[in-house]
């Protein structure tokens, strides 16, 4: 093959990997079972709020306000996968990389020099489906970063890792 002629996918010159690219972690499949669970709960109590609870007092030509919530569940069924699969993570030697956004996408960078706190949380949803999330806290609060819905012992692993880099890298400032 030549250097810059296209490879099996059609992309021209990316057939070799360099040792520099980052290596994505994506989210767990947890996180996107939760979310789409609230997106039902939440939907179908406003469909019988929109539905059942005008047709009482306005007729039955109010009910069809239920069907508004029941699009909106079937758009939003799509959108939080769209969603879920754009959030990844990487590791890299001296900073960690998240990158999230569907229309907008956003990478940030976290130099682990720069890391202040390194906080694992997980609220009583994220703890039934036994997911927690990773909050990075700089010096700058523009650059905060939270990586959501991990399982608890990558949560934790990456934790205690990142708090080690970041340590090492401080004591050089």
């Amino acid at each position: 093959m030549e250097t810059g002629s296209p490879d099996d996918t059609g992309a021209a010159g990316t057939a070799k990997a360099t040792r520099d690219d980052p290596v994505w972690t994506g989210l767990p499949p947890g996180l996107l079972r939760m979310r789409r669970l609230l997106l039902v709960v939440w939907l179908g109590l406003l469909t019988l709020a929109a539905g059942l609870l005008p047709g009482l007092f306005l007729g039955p030509a109010w009910a069809v306000l239920a069907l508004l919530p029941l699009g909106l569940a079937v758009w939003g069924w799509a959108m939080l996968e769209r969603n879920w699969r754009s959030w990844r993570y990487a590791e890299r030697a001296d900073d960690l990389l998240i990158s999230r956004g569907v229309l907008w996408r956003e990478e940030t960078v976290v130099p682990y020099g720069r890391m202040q706190l390194v906080e694992v949380t997980s609220g009583p949803v994220e703890r039934h489906f036994g997911l927690a999330s990773v909050q990075l806290h700089t010096a700058a609060a523009a650059t905060d970063a939270t990586i959501p819905g991990l399982d608890p012992a990558e949560a934790e692993r990456l934790r205690d890792r990142l708090t080690e880099l970041g340590e090492a890298r401080s004591a050089g400032l």
